[in-house]
């Protein structure tokens, strides 16, 4: 047994300062990157902004519509090769640098991506990305699987996770991960914490994590933590290459699939969403040795996702105009964290001591 006495930092810990800007407008920030993926060699340009794989968030219908703003979607694990064919073939365009498939590691997680291989192979089907998710990405049977994948599918840029701490995200990059997925028990539906006790301040992951990656020329996602675009721009602040958000992006038209929203199953429009280590999202699945690692809560019903969206973005541009960067690869390089006790006055938010 051993302490750590050096203090760890979540995103409510910390503001950015302020700095000299010469810019005019927010207009003028560009939100886009553009990156080469080490182990994949494949390019990727858009906002890095991504919709979780969680049920009523990573869905074809919001990946449909964020696309439209530039973001990146991880699709449900519950997809299976053919919806997933049938949505590339029904977009009609030459890349899918948008959107990912998501898959977890046992035995029928192979199977199903071995379906996905024939399909590449025999129809010429792209799979870009795959994202290879699970709760605990400290396992050797997780690195090993990661490695497997990579063989499976050279050209495809790998996301893994989730993990917290720097010796890990090298060693997924090492073993044929290009983006390393950084957050253990930030989610607001997640309960690892509580359940297990294990978890890492999620700014320190971020900063630490994506030194790491950087320095072997990998990239990482904050996955977790984020209740606002401040949260948002303090991840990039923090190093971050992608900002992976859940229950900002839940209780929208977009998250109930194909049928659209149902509104008799909506009491008082609330709308239920739930963390994929829950009991409710494993269903038959679940398993008695297992702890449930997830809440169910009952959000607003909030209708279409784009002014969310539109939010996010605008508070992004923002903030670079604040310290000074013209694009959102700059952020990082103009961004002073300040420790705080107190983010904002919130006495007419019912938080009269921030968050």
């Amino acid at each position: 047994m051993r302490i750590d006495n050096e203090v760890k930092l979540d995103y409510s810990d910390v503001l950015l300062r302020p700095k000299r800007s010469i810019m005019g407008s927010r207009s003028e920030v560009s939100l886009e990157r553009k990156y080469t993926f080490r182990n994949s060699g494949q390019t990727y340009s858009g906002v890095p902004i991504m919709a979780s794989n969680m049920d009523g968030v990573g869905t074809i219908e919001m990946a449909s519509k964020l696309k439209e703003h530039g973001l990146f979607t991880c699709f449900v694990k519950s997809y299976d090769v053919y919806d997933v064919i049938r949505f590339v073939v029904k977009q009609d365009l030459p890349h899918y640098n948008w959107f990912a498939v998501s898959t977890g590691v046992s035995d029928s997680d192979m199977t199903k991506l071995a379906n996905y291989k024939y399909e590449v192979d025999i129809n010429g089907f792209e799979l870009p990305f795959i994202c290879i998710d699970v709760a605990n990405g400290y396992s050797e049977r997780f690195i090993e699987r990661v490695s497997e994948i990579r063989e499976l599918f050279p050209k495809s840029t790998i996301i893994a996770g989730n993990v917290v701490t720097p010796d890990i995200t090298e060693q997924l990059i090492l073993s044929g991960a290009d983006i390393v997925k950084v957050g253990i028990g930030p989610g607001s539906v997640c309960t690892t914490r509580i359940k297990t006790g294990i978890g890492y301040p999620q700014l320190s992951a971020v900063i630490e994590c994506a030194d790491a990656a950087h320095g072997l020329g990998g990239h990482i996602i904050a996955d977790g933590g984020c209740v606002s675009s401040g949260d948002v721009v303090k991840a990039f602040a923090a190093g971050a290459d992608f900002v992976m958000l859940g229950g900002m992006l839940a209780g929208h038209d977009e998250g109930f699939g194909s049928q659209g929203p149902h509104m008799d199953a909506i009491e008082g429009k609330k709308v239920k969403f739930y963390g994929m280590s829950s009991k409710e999202a494993q269903g038959d699945d679940f398993k008695d040795y297992r702890a449930s690692e997830g809440r169910v809560v009952e959000l607003p019903y909030r209708g279409p996702v784009d002014p969310t969206v539109q939010d996010i973005l605008c508070g992004l541009r923002s903030a670079c105009t604040y310290v000074g960067a013209r694009t959102l690869k700059q952020l990082s390089k103009c961004a002073t964290f300040i420790r705080v006790n107190n983010q904002f006055n919130g006495v007419y938010t019912g938080n009269t001591v921030g968050e």
